[in-house]
């Protein structure tokens, strides 16, 4: 069915792509590029176009900004983008038969989309396929891609770095969640002038609200994240078993191909897998913490953390935040000032680390200020300003840059 086409507002039209997206308010799949839609749609009039997934409705309107799902597969076998696509990749290499009907489907609906609304700019969440497909299904609409983690460190086989390359050569500008990433952007021949760190934010409201109604629980140590090899939960565990003399009690929230081998490597310990919750939950959660843990690693396949939203929100709720010193992590947690940070991998420095955090209190709380004030730099309001002015100067230059 044809994208409707939408009344002029007066404004600049913006078509948002992405393959992550929520299928209800708080269902727990993260709800960055919706937020990040809220922000945009301040001046723009917005539209999302993202895939199918199970229970959400193919179109309605959320807080001004108006979302279309698209159908690519057969509905019962549909779900490669139910989640991450290159963990569902991992999880089941079946799914693989439902890429290139993704890209495909992406394809004729950002043509449909193009045509029916007459967008003067795209913002393509991830390179692949977000970003290809808009490269090649709209080559005169000026292209603003956001890396995210996955799209940069993983996909690393040649051809697809050479794609990769194409992409952005077509693009009018490149951001990305951390220094290390544009670097990365930069080898690979992207202007310097051409792209920036800018990363997702944090609604400060909702987490302010959690802060202050919540009790924190002595000992309870709570990780949030989809379960994946790169979240690094299995070293955790371990540190945590090592422990001896301190109370303690891990909640993990989250849900993932990795859960089984999880609570099985769990067993016998206080640990409680809650599954994925929605967005109030998690907050809650976090605020219970005594200690937050990220204890994040580079995947076998090279994916590795950009910038966790999770962190974002465990600093704005006040947490103590134990995290593997990562790119884009570093920027939020400074050591010992905003948190603790440890070498990713260590179980022997995470252990020490946790057991720091559970027992030392002048120093949880130093690190807990630290957090929360280094929070409010991720506000959603401050990062939406960043964006819109990224994407009005690609309005305003109007031709993309061809490389």
């Amino acid at each position: 069915m044809p994208a409707p086409v939408r009344p002029s507002t007066g404004r600049p039209r913006l078509l948002v792509l992405a393959s992550t997206f929520p299928a209800h308010p708080d269902d727990g799949v993260p709800a960055f590029v919706l937020n990040l839609a809220r922000q945009e749609a301040v001046e723009f009039d917005t539209a999302v176009l993202t895939p199918r997934v199970a229970g959400a409705a193919r179109s309605e309107t959320i807080d001004g900004v108006r979302v279309r799902r698209f159908a690519y597969f057969p509905r019962h076998f549909e779900d490669l983008a139910d989640g991450a696509i290159l963990d569902n990749l991992k999880a089941d290499r079946k799914r693989l038969l439902q890429v290139p009907a993704l890209l495909a489907a992406q394809f004729l609906a950002v043509r449909r989309a193009v045509r029916a609304a007459r967008p003067d700019v795209i913002h393509a969440h991830w390179a692949i396929p977000q970003g290809l497909v808009a490269a090649l299904a709209a080559p005169g609409v000026p292209l603003v891609v956001t890396t995210h983690g996955g799209d940069v460190y993983a996909l690393r086989a040649a051809p697809l770095v050479r794609l990769k390359r194409w992409v952005f050569g077509r693009s009018a500008h490149v951001t990305t969640v951390n220094d290390e990433m544009r670097a990365r952007l930069t080898e690979w021949g992207v202007d310097p002038a051409r792209s920036s760190v800018v990363p997702m934010g944090v609604d400060l409201a909702p987490a302010v609200a959690a802060r202050e109604t919540t009790v924190r629980r002595p000992g309870h140590v709570v990780a949030v994240g989809r379960l994946v090899e790169k979240k690094g939960f299995g070293n955790l565990v371990e540190a945590l078993r090592g422990l001896e003399g301190v109370d303690w009690s891990l909640t993990v929230v989250g849900d993932g191909p990795w859960r089984e081998r999880l609570e099985r490597q769990a067993a016998g310990l206080p640990v409680t897998f809650v599954g994925q919750r929605g967005k109030s939950e998690v907050l809650a959660t976090l605020a219970s913490a005594t200690v937050v843990a990220l204890p994040s690693v580079p995947a076998a396949n090279g994916d590795q953390e950009g910038l966790p939203v999770t962190l974002l929100e465990a600093a704005a709720v006040g947490a103590a935040i134990v995290a593997s010193d990562l790119p884009g992590i570093r920027d939020v947690v400074r050591d010992d000032v905003s948190g603790l940070l440890v070498e990713p991998g260590d179980v022997d420095a995470l252990r020490a680390a946790l057991v720091r955090a559970l027992t030392d209190a002048d120093a949880r709380e130093r690190h807990q200020a630290g957090a929360t004030t280094a929070a409010a730099e991720y506000a959603t309001e401050r990062i939406g300003s960043r964006y819109r002015d990224v994407l009005r100067a690609a309005v305003e230059r109007r031709t993309p840059h061809r490389g």
